[in-house]
């Protein structure tokens, strides 16, 4: 490939994904909090039996694309479920810290 096809063309952006990120890191818990200038999204894998946990991933975005995110998101969901079907909501009251019973091993 010559380095000409490698570059990026006008309004193109060239986004590089390592290995390690690729892999993901799983969240079944996202606290939100906002100010003025942003919006910081704290992702977190709450586990069962386990009274702590601890932040994963935190992502801080200006209020512009946090609603373009959520636009983004919006966006997904419809089309996911419209492929799918609807995407059931169980969760009626905030999950607890503690759920589940704890296991023995």
């Amino acid at each position: 490939m010559s380095e000409e096809s490698k570059k990026p063309k006008k309004g193109q952006i060239n986004i590089e994904l390592d290995e390690t990120v690729a892999e993901g890191t799983y969240s079944n818990l996202a606290i939100i909090n906002h100010s003025v200038s942003e919006f910081v999204v704290d992702f977190v894998n709450i586990m069962p039996g386990k009274p702590k946990s601890k932040v994963k991933s935190r992502i801080i975005l200006t209020p512009q694309h946090a609603k373009r995110l959520l636009k983004a998101l919006g966006d997904n969901v419809h089309r996911f479920e419209k492929a799918h079907g609807e995407i059931r909501d169980y969760e009626k009251a905030p999950m607890p810290l503690n759920f589940g019973p704890t296991g023995q091993a």
